[in-house]
C-alpha cells in the first residue's frame, strides 16, 4: 500500500479566500457556502491573460498557484466534473443563433483548458493531466496522483475546482451550490495517508457536504478513515 502526505494545501471561494477561513469553515462545515460576489484575484498572471480566463479557471489556477509556489514541483492533475460548461453553453447559443464562434473562447472551453493555461503562463513542461469523474472527480484526481507517486514522482499537485451548472442544466446537479476550488501538494510518505479500493457500502456524508469539499475536509483534517464512491481512505498514526 502507498501511503501518501498533504505537504501544502489552499482553497479558495467567494467569501472564503483565506486558509484560516476554510480551516474554521472544514471545521464545522455548512452548506451551501455564503452567496458571495468575487473572483479570485490571480494576481500571478499578467493582466492580459488573466482577463481572458473565466471565474472558474481564475480560482482553479488561483490554489494552485498558491500552493505549488513560483518553482515548478512536478506532476500536475486538474479535476473537474463539468469543468469550464459555462463557456460551452455560451458557445452552444451561438450557434445555434447562426453566429460566429471565437476561436479563443473554444480553446478555453475544454476540460483541460485550466491545465494548458497553467502551463503555458508558469513555462512548466511537466505531466499536465484533466480528469472528470462525475461525483467522484475529486477522489479520481488523488488516484490519479497516487499512482504517478507510485511511479516515482517525489510530488503532485492536484486541484479541483467545481461551480454551479448553468441553465438549461442546473437540475442535473446533486449538490448546487457557487464556486469553490481547492489544491494540495502530495508527496510519499512511509506513514500517512492511504486511499484504496473498498467493498461496496454507503459512503460516509455525515455533513451533506458536496464530495469535493468532502474529499479537501478529509484531506485537511485529522479523521482516521472515510469512505466515497468506492474508495476507502485512511490515515496513519
Amino acid at each position: 500500500m502507498t501511503h501518501f502526505r498533504v505537504r501544502r494545501w489552499a482553497a479558495w471561494a467567494p467569501g472564503l479566500e483565506t486558509q484560516e477561513a476554510w480551516s474554521a469553515w472544514l471545521a464545522a462545515p455548512r452548506w451551501p457556502l455564503p452567496a458571495v460576489e468575487a473572483v479570485a484575484p490571480l494576481a500571478e498572471v499578467p493582466a492580459m491573460t488573466r482577463r481572458r480566463i473565466d471565474p472558474l479557471g481564475r480560482a482553479a489556477l488561483q490554489v494552485a498557484w498558491w500552493v505549488q509556489g513560483a518553482e515548478p514541483t512536478g506532476p500536475v492533475v486538474f479535476a473537474s466534473r463539468w469543468g469550464e460548461i459555462a463557456r460551452s453553453v455560451g458557445l452552444l447559443r451561438q450557434l445555434s443563433q447562426g453566429e460566429p464562434l471565437s476561436p479563443t473562447a473554444f480553446s478555453l472551453s475544454v476540460h483541460n483548458a485550466s491545465s494548458a493555461v497553467y502551463s503555458i503562463a508558469r513555462g512548466d513542461t511537466a505531466n499536465y493531466s484533466a480528469i472528470s469523474a462525475g461525483p467522484a472527480s475529486a477522489a479520481a484526481g488523488v488516484c490519479e496522483a497516487v499512482g504517478l507517486l507510485v511511479q516515482g514522482e517525489p510530488q503532485v499537485l492536484v486541484v479541483s475546482v467545481e461551480s454551479q451548472l448553468p441553465e438549461p442544466y442546473q437540475g442535473f446537479e446533486s449538490h448546487p451550490g457557487p464556486l469553490r476550488a481547492w489544491a494540495v501538494l502530495l508527496e510519499p510518505a512511509e506513514r500517512g495517508l492511504s486511499l484504496q479500493a473498498a467493498a461496496a457500502g454507503a459512503d460516509d456524508d455525515e455533513t451533506g457536504l458536496p464530495p469535493d469539499l468532502a474529499a479537501l475536509r478529509f484531506l485537511a483534517g485529522d479523521a482516521p478513515q472515510w469512505r466515497q464512491h468506492g474508495w476507502l481512505w485512511s490515515r496513519h498514526a
